[in-house]
């Protein structure tokens, strides 16, 4: 009867709130108000108690979290910007930036992926700040995706903004989504990469050499 009760007290909510997904991304205070209602909807469904002390405030932490957090990346605001510098020394050599912690979320089932990034390239004309790399894998990884798709984002936005096309991207990951339901395989790996320029052929086996040192 308390389920029923809620359920029938929200009904007034639905010529507030549309059921269908918008035209135009909404701004994020009403992101959260959106989320907010229908993962409440999901709890009742579920058949749980809103009114607990440790549950009634869970639809609105989850709205803020996947708002602020975890999808963070689906708000172009929060492209980080790239620091360059110019490459004094003329250096020609592979810069290597490994064992980037990486968390996403799988679109097929909503369940994180946990794993690793390691980003190479070789600079032209200029060099990024270490620190970039990181923000970009963390940007383009806070958003519902699929590793090959992750792994080909990061690729090619950095191809754009460090100006060459000598970027290679390797993601390491583990997925809840095989390791928690379905097949419940504990202990496996899925590894995607992405090579562009030298790192299609030549240069490879340098790469890897680097990543196992």
């Amino acid at each position: 009867m308390r389920t029923e009760t809620l359920i029938e007290n929200e009904v007034h909510e639905e010529k507030m709130i549309t059921e269908d997904l918008p035209e135009m991304p909404l701004r994020p205070s009403e992101q959260i108000k959106q989320i907010e209602y229908h993962f409440r909807k999901i709890m009742l469904a579920l058949g749980l108690d809103l009114t607990n002390d440790s549950l009634k405030n869970t639809p609105l932490r989850v709205a803020k979290m996947y708002v602020n957090e975890t999808f963070s990346g689906l708000n172009i605001i929060n492209e980080p910007a790239i620091t360059l510098f110019e490459n004094k020394y003329g250096n020609k050599e592979i810069i290597l930036e490994k064992n980037i912690p990486l968390y996403s979320y799988c679109e097929h089932h909503f369940v994180p992926i946990i794993g690793k990034a390691h980003i190479a390239y070789i600079a032209k004309k200029k060099i990024a700040g270490l620190s970039k790399l990181n923000r970009v894998a963390q940007y383009f990884s806070k958003r519902p995706q699929v590793q090959e798709r992750l792994t080909i984002d990061i690729a090619t936005f950095l191809k754009e903004k460090l100006q060459t096309e000598d970027v290679a991207v390797i993601i390491e990951a583990e997925h809840l989504c095989v390791a928690s339901r379905g097949v419940r395989d504990v202990g496996s790996s899925t590894t995607t990469g992405s090579y562009h320029g030298v790192f299609e052929s030549e240069r490879r086996n340098e790469l890897i050499q680097l990543l196992h040192l």
